[in-house]
């Protein structure tokens, strides 16, 4: 009899809310489920001492480069999101042997209940999670995961289309092991649908192949994103734009962007083909002078992690 009164209590009784459903309450506003949502917030890496003097060749650069102009072109894209109502959180503790820690956008993913951290698939990043890690924790950003055992994964292979559905790749920085781990994640958070795509072996990442651009919209390189993954999008309503020109898809990474609400995105420039596309379909582009950190191989959405949309 006494613990049957005790349990009329509500205050004794064990809450089964959904994590996703307390998240604000408790840890702050923080998760995505949607690439294209309006932005609220980002972690950037502010290039610090790692760029001063490197190995471009060692750190897998295409050329060496200037810090200081390195520096600035940073700093465009942090004014970029802060003119837009952006909130930028920094990533300020990181080795000084990582150049490469600009593209934090490979070091997490995140998730509507929390961050999944990545394990970088070469030697030359590895360890530079383990500050990303520190700077989520700081934050009160939820870890959901990290990834272990022989698993490596890399933020930018993971795309939300919506809240039941995801894109994610098995690549030359995603393994199986990896690949399995995020996934197990993603359908435990009620994801229902996970649409892979095999990165050929002369690309790294699913966002310099793919983005979403709109709510329904998304710019594709149909000659490197399987047939059943591009039909599923149309199937779903999406009108896809077709990457126009692969030497801007390539090297200048023009759909290497990030959508600041639907219908509006940042873009490298030096991609006029691509960028016209985007125009002609409806979509405002803001063009970025970011020539000095694209020759580390990453681009806008490379350097953002995101933190919240909504």
């Amino acid at each position: 009899m006494a613990f049957l009164e005790l349990n009329k209590d509500k205050n004794l009784r064990r809450d089964e809310t959904p994590f996703e459903e307390q998240i604000r309450d408790y840890w702050g506003d923080w998760g995505i489920s949607s690439q294209c949502a309006p932005l609220k917030s980002v972690l950037l890496r502010r290039p610090g001492s790692e760029i001063n003097e490197f190995s471009w060749e060692e750190a897998r650069f295409r050329e060496g480069i200037d810090p200081d102009k390195f520096r600035e072109a940073h700093q465009r894209l942090v004014d970029l999101y802060e003119e837009n109502g952006v909130k930028v959180y920094f990533l300020d503790e990181q080795r000084e042997d990582r150049p490469n820690a600009v593209y934090c956008r490979d070091l997490m993913f995140m998730t509507p209940e929390g961050a999944i951290i990545a394990r970088p698939a070469l030697p030359v990043r590895r360890g530079e999670e383990v500050a990303m890690a520190k700077a989520l924790a700081a934050l009160n950003i939820p870890i959901v995961k990290t990834i272990t055992g022989t698993g490596t994964f890399e933020g930018a292979d993971c795309l939300w289309v919506d809240r039941k559905t995801a894109i994610l790749a098995r690549s030359s920085r995603t393994n199986e092991t990896g690949y399995n781990q995020v996934a197990q994640v993603l359908r435990e958070q009620g994801v229902e649908t996970i649409l892979t795509v095999p990165i050929p072996y002369t690309n790294a990442h699913l966002d310099g192949i793919m983005n979403f651009v709109d709510t329904d919209k998304a710019i594709v390189n149909t000659r490197q994103v399987p047939y059943d993954v591009v039909e599923y999008l149309m199937n779903r309503g999406y009108n896809i734009i077709d990457a126009p020109d692969q030497d801007e898809a390539r090297f200048s990474l023009g759909l290497n962007i990030v959508a600041l609400r639907p219908g509006v995105v940042i873009q490298a420039q030096g991609n006029p083909k691509t960028k016209e596309a985007l125009e002609k379909n409806g979509v405002e582009v803001i063009s970025l002078d970011f020539d000095e950190i694209l020759k580390g191989w990453g681009s806008v959405h490379c350097c953002s992690a995101t933190l919240a949309r909504g």
